[in-house]
C-alpha cells in the first residue's frame, strides 16, 4: 500500500511540474454523459433559493487547512472495488492533506444518481462531496437545491475554467456552475490490427469520412459460417448510432426534430442486413457486452468511449483477455461527415459537487478543486483514465502506459478537435433521453421504419419542450 501511495505521489509531483504554466487543455469542446433521471421542478427557482449558499467561500482560509484541524469528508461514489482511481484519489489526497480523511460511500452503479438524489433528499444526509455521473442526474440535484453553485469559490481561487476545454460551459444552469469535471471521456474507433493484417487491408486512419468508414467495414467483413469477421460493431446504446449525427456541431439531442439521424440509421441497418455487424436484436437477446464482442477477436472495428482503453490495458495484462485474439489493437479518431473537421467526437464528463448539507463546504471545495485540477489529473492518467484537464503531458502519460498501442496514429487519436456533449444540459433532458431511447429501440428492432421512428421522436420531444 505504501508503495502504491508513493507511486501516485511521484506521478502527481511529476505532473504538477510538467503542467506548471499550462493554461489550457488540447481540444476546444465539451462533453457530458446521458442518464435517466430528471425532475419537473423549476431550475430557476432552485437556483434562486441556493444563491448565497456559498458564503463560506469568502473565508480567508479553508476548514481543511485552518490550524490543521481534523476534517472528515464524506464522498458519494460507485463501484469502489472495481474502479481503481477512487482509492488512488483518496490515498493521494490524504497523503498530501494530513488532517483530512476521505470517507467514501459506495452507492453502486445501478441507478446511482436516483439513489443519490434520494439520499440527499433525506433530512439525515451528511454527504460533503458527491460524484456527478450524468447530466440528467445533475439537473435533478440542482432542481432539488442539493448542491452548491461553485462560482464564488471559482472566483475566489481564480480557477481557470478554460483548462476544461469548454466542458464547464455545457453544464451551466442559468449562468451558474454546480460541478467541476475531473474525468472526460470521448469516443474513438478501436480496431484489431491482426484482422487487418490477415486481409492485407490498410488500417483505419485518423481522418475517415463515414463513407470511407463504411467501405472499410465492408472490406473487412467475412460472412463465412464458422469464421465470421464483423467489419464493425455497435453496442445497443443509442449513442453508438444516433450521435454520429451531432458531430457537425449544428445539432444536439435537444433539437426536437431528428431527421438528421436518418443517414446513420440507414448505414448501420444496411450493415446489419449485409452481415457487416451483429444484429441489434441478437445483442439484446444474448446480452453480449461490447467488451466481450471486441475481445472475442472477430470484430475489426468498434466505436466506443476512451474508458475502454483502461479496460483493455488491465484485462490484457491480467490475462482475462486473450492476447492472441485482441492483443494487437489500436485506436483512431471518430469518422466524420463530409465537411466536418477530423477529430470531431462525442464526450462524457464525470464531475464533483459540494452539497448544501455539508458542514464543511470550504474543505469539500478544496477536495473538489484538487481532484479536478492538475494533481487529480496526474492520478487519473497514471491508471490510463482520461482526466478533464487533457494536456499534452497527460496524453504522453496515457500513451506511455504499458500495453498502450505504440503506433503514432493511436497516440494522435488522443487529440480531438471538437468535443460535443452526448447530452447537453436542459431541465427536461431526462424525458428527452427516454423518448429517444424508446424509439431508437423501435427502429433498430424493425418495429418501426426509420422515417416513422424519427417522426415519433420529433413529435414526442416537441411536446416535452413545448413546441
Amino acid at each position: 500500500m505504501k508503495k502504491k501511495v508513493l507511486s501516485i505521489l511521484l506521478a502527481t509531483a511529476m505532473m504538477s511540474t510538467l503542467l506548471a504554466g499550462c493554461s489550457s487543455a488540447a481540444g476546444n469542446g465539451s462533453s457530458a454523459t446521458p442518464g435517466d433521471s430528471s425532475q419537473s421542478e423549476s431550475v430557476e427557482d432552485s437556483t434562486q433559493e441556493s444563491t448565497g449558499s456559498t458564503e463560506g467561500a469568502e473565508s480567508t482560509e479553508s476548514q481543511a487547512d485552518a490550524e490543521g484541524e481534523p476534517v472528515t469528508l464524506k464522498w458519494a461514489i460507485w463501484d469502489q472495488e472495481t474502479t481503481a482511481y477512487w482509492n488512488d484519489i483518496k490515498e493521494a489526497y490524504e497523503a498530501s492533506h494530513k488532517n483530512v480523511t476521505i470517507e467514501m460511500v459506495d452507492l453502486g452503479s445501478t441507478d446511482y444518481m436516483t439513489v443519490l438524489a434520494t439520499e440527499l433528499s433525506g433530512s439525515g444526509s451528511d454527504f460533503d462531496v458527491v460524484t456527478i455521473k450524468d447530466v440528467p442526474g445533475y439537473a435533478t440535484l440542482v432542481q432539488k437545491n442539493a448542491i452548491l453553485p461553485l462560482d464564488d469559490y471559482i472566483a475566489k481561487d481564480s480557477v481557470d475554467l478554460s483548462k476544461y476545454a469548454g466542458a464547464t460551459d455545457q453544464v451551466l444552469v442559468d449562468g451558474k456552475l454546480y460541478e467541476l469535471p475531473f474525468r472526460n471521456d470521448f469516443w474513438v474507433v478501436f480496431y484489431n490490427k491482426d484482422l487487418f493484417d490477415a486481409k492485407k487491408v490498410a488500417y483505419p486512419t485518423n481522418d475517415m469520412t463515414f463513407e470511407q468508414y463504411d467501405e472499410l467495414a465492408r472490406q473487412m467483413t467475412d460472412t463465412t459460417f464458422g469464421s465470421q469477421t464483423y467489419g464493425a460493431h455497435y453496442h445497443t446504446w443509442r449513442s453508438a448510432v444516433q450521435l454520429f449525427g451531432v458531430l457537425d456541431g449544428q445539432h444536439t439531442i435537444l433539437d426536437g426534430e431528428y431527421s438528421f439521424f436518418k443517414p446513420y440509421y440507414e448505414m448501420v441497418l444496411n450493415q446489419e442486413k449485409d452481415g457487416v455487424t451483429r444484429k441489434y436484436t441478437d445483442l439484446k437477446t444474448e446480452g453480449l457486452h461490447y467488451s466481450a464482442a471486441f475481445s472475442g477477436g472477430d470484430v475489426a472495428m468498434m466505436n466506443m468511449g476512451s474508458w475502454f482503453i483502461a479496460t483493455m490495458l488491465t484485462n490484457l495484462q491480467s490475462g482475462e483477455y486473450d492476447s492472441e485474439l485482441c492483443g494487437n489493437w489500436g485506436i483512431v479518431k471518430y469518422p466524420h461527415a463530409d465537411g466536418v473537421e477530423a477529430g470531431s467526437t462525442l464526450g462524457t464528463i464525470t464531475g464533483l459537487s459540494v452539497t448544501t448539507a455539508s458542514d464543511t463546504p470550504d474543505a469539500a471545495w478544496e477536495f473538489v478543486k484538487w481532484v479536478s485540477g492538475e494533481e487529480g489529473a496526474a492520478v487519473m492518467a497514471s491508471s490510463g483514465n482520461f482526466p478533464a484537464i487533457m494536456t499534452d503531458e497527460v496524453k504522453d502519460m496515457i500513451a506511455g502506459l504499458e500495453g498502450f498501442p505504440t503506433d503514432a496514429e493511436s497516440k494522435e487519436a488522443l487529440t480531438v478537435s471538437n468535443l460535443y456533449l452526448e447530452v447537453p444540459y436542459a431541465p427536461s433532458v431526462s424525458e428527452i433521453n427516454s423518448v429517444l431511447d424508446s424509439y431508437h429501440g423501435s427502429i433498430m428492432t424493425g418495429e418501426m421504419s426509420i422515417d416513422d421512428g424519427l417522426a415519433k421522436m420529433s413529435e414526442e420531444v416537441k411536446k416535452i419542450i413545448g413546441e
